[in-house]
């Protein structure tokens, strides 16, 4: 059998094509990572003025106060719950697209993504108009004569959770739909023909071939929930903010970049955590597979 050879030339063509990626993650990405630790060790003086010296003081200060860590929990707890209900709700959604046999499946995939098509910022203001006291809800129930005074249900947490899942369900459909979509169907039919329920056939073949894309949207959307922070601005209150917010108001209300650059860290380390357990376990690549369709 012939062996190949591959020249100096061709061995070095790899790394041309990855070259300008490679700059641009070293230059974009990681120096500037590299600038925010450096800055997590300055000294905060008064609003803009910080001295570079090798202090940890910021850091013993988020691992001392409470303060941080409840908002760090908070964050993680709406996180998680929004995953779970974009799991919860997104995964039947993607069962039906993918297992339909309408002709024109992909018209159901492009009205899955038509949300993409309108500003983000303003598909969460028109929560506004749903849930506020004026909106929609509260106006039906009023002239039903169920309610007498407006419910609250603006500038609450489950208003946060809601506007995030209305920006991240898609995102959990897509990933499932694609799992779903590559499961060959005799699989099915061969657990039909030993004896297997219509359950029996799903739980049994279904349902653990398309965990790693269940994952990847679990995955997706709690990384994004985690980092959120406009859905918060706008649809929660001053005691809904998460970790974001607190980021925002730390470096561009009290002019404190040490410790908002603290705080930044903390956060990227812990969707890093995050990233790096599953991908131990399910790989990064179904991730891609998703966005990719």
């Amino acid at each position: 059998m012939a062996v190949s050879v591959l020249t100096a030339g061709e061995r070095r063509r790899p790394w041309y094509l990855l070259a300008p990626t490679l700059l641009a993650l070293i230059f974009l990405l990681l120096v500037p990572i590299g600038i925010m630790l450096v800055y997590t060790f300055y000294t905060f003086k008064t609003a803009g003025v910080e001295t570079a010296d090798f202090n940890p003081g910021n850091w013993h200060e988020f691992f001392t106060d409470p303060y941080y860590r409840g908002f760090l929990w908070k964050t993680a707890r709406v996180a998680a719950i929004t995953a779970l209900l974009c799991a919860l709700m997104g995964y039947p959604a993607a069962y039906c697209i993918a297992m339909t046999r309408f002709r024109h499946k992909w018209l159901l995939l492009l009205l899955l993504i038509v949300p993409f098509w309108i500003s983000f910022t303003i598909r969460t203001f028109s929560w506004i108009h749903i849930l506020g006291e004026q909106g929609v809800i509260n106006v039906t129930l009023k002239s039903l004569g169920l309610i007498s005074e407006p419910l609250q249900m603006l500038y609450t947490e489950g208003a946060v959770i809601m506007g995030m899942i209305h920006f991240l369900l898609p995102y959990m459909i897509l990933n499932v739909y694609v799992s779903l979509d590559g499961i060959d169907r005799n699989l099915v039919s061969a657990a039909r023909s030993l004896g297997c329920t219509n359950w029996q056939a799903f739980r049994e073949v279904t349902l653990p071939l398309s965990l790693p894309g269940l994952g990847a949207g679990l995955l997706l959307s709690f990384v994004l929930a985690a980092g959120s922070y406009v859905t918060p601005q706008i649809l929660g209150g001053r005691s809904d903010s998460l970790f974001g917010n607190l980021i925002f108001d730390t470096i561009m209300r009290e002019l404190n970049w040490p410790m908002g650059t603290t705080l930044s860290v903390v956060l990227l380390a812990l969707l890093g955590v995050v990233s790096v357990i599953y991908s131990r376990y399910m790989g990064l690549s179904t991730i891609f597979k998703g966005l990719s369709r």
